[in-house]
């Protein structure tokens, strides 16, 4: 362990040990912190495409102990509703883009707790696919190519994030392909059904029909990502809620006035902190996102918001 995460580890302990956790648990209660999650996968993995998205199940329920110690778990939808009298401070759990692991072990170890929770799901890229940001891995880094600032700016602006275009960018460029586990893939349509049979508290909502970057996209595009895949999800999920996930958690007034026209309810970013009723803007709901490698401390600090969440990931 580097000095600076040996001093890291101790601030983090003193401030957990020192209450300050738990201090902020009770401080926000009223509110609703909106954890985003990718991915869960069999701790045995290293590696695995951007690893910040691919959270060890060991991690996982690490972090669930966490959060039943403190918190009452609610459905998102809960966020807008309000509570008059809550007891205790409340957490909802999403998950974007329907990896596999999400699906199968994140379901499996929510549905033993009796816990909601929600999958934002791209249905263009569901079938055991790829996502790019997983795909691909440079000489410069060995976490992937999306931890590659140079490189994600040049996906998400110049490629509108769209995945066959930032394909045709890398084999143009010759980034190098990463081998990704199956765990790491997205679900098919038969397995997110089988984890709604598997667990009446999971819900599904939309990440976009393709996950583009919302913000670089005309406005005809945003209709076409908009429309289908709530009413691909309604045709198929019968527990579909009318929320959407902006993919890369970016977005902006045409595709927040998009959304509302396509007949969604809401919108998540994938920063902003906790949500403390009323929402002044339910196409901008802030969520707190939980990378993976974030030490137990470190994880009680930010889910209690003593800490700042990172950067915006998929």
């Amino acid at each position: 362990m580097t000095a600076r995460r040996r001093t890291k580890a101790i601030v983090e302990r003193v401030l957990v040990t020192g209450g300050a956790a738990a201090w902020s648990a009770r401080r926000h209660r009223g509110g609703v912190c909106i954890l985003a999650y990718h991915n869960i996968v069999p701790g045995t993995l290293r590696g695995v495409g951007d690893a910040s998205l691919h959270l060890a199940d060991s991690d996982f329920r690490r972090q669930l102990d966490e959060i039943g110690r403190r918190y009452e778990v609610v459905p998102v939808t809960e966020v807008l509703a309000g509570s008059s009298r809550p007891r205790r401070a409340r957490v909802a759990i999403t998950f974007d883009d329907a990896y596999l692991g999400a699906v199968t072990l994140g379901v499996e170890e929510l549905a033993r707790r009796g816990w909601p929770a929600t999958i934002f799901v791209p249905p263009g890229l569901l079938g055991r696919r790829a996502m790019w940001w997983d795909s691909f891995v440079l000489a410069e880094t060995a976490r992937g190519v999306s931890s590659a600032p140079g490189v994600r700016t040049q996906a998400l602006t110049d490629c509108g994030g769209r995945d066959a275009r930032v394909r045709e960018v890398a084999a143009r460029d010759g980034w190098g392909i990463r081998d990704v586990p199956e765990v790491a893939l997205t679900a098919t349509e038969a397995e997110l059904a089988a984890a709604c049979r598997r667990h009446d508290g999971l819900s599904l909502g939309s990440h976009t029909w393709s996950h583009p970057n919302l913000a670089r996209s005309a406005e005809s595009e945003l209709a076409d990502e908009m429309r289908p895949p709530l009413e691909w999800l309604r045709a198929r999920y019968e527990r579909t809620i009318p929320w959407l996930a902006y993919p890369y958690g970016l977005t902006n007034p045409p595709a927040a006035a998009a959304a509302r026209a396509a007949g969604y309810e809401a919108a998540v970013l994938v920063s902003g902190g906790w949500a403390m009723p009323p929402i002044r803007d339910p196409f901008a709901v802030p969520r707190v996102n939980i990378p993976a490698g974030l030490s137990a401390d470190g994880f009680a600090l930010r889910l209690s918001g003593v800490l700042s969440p990172g950067a915006p990931q998929s």
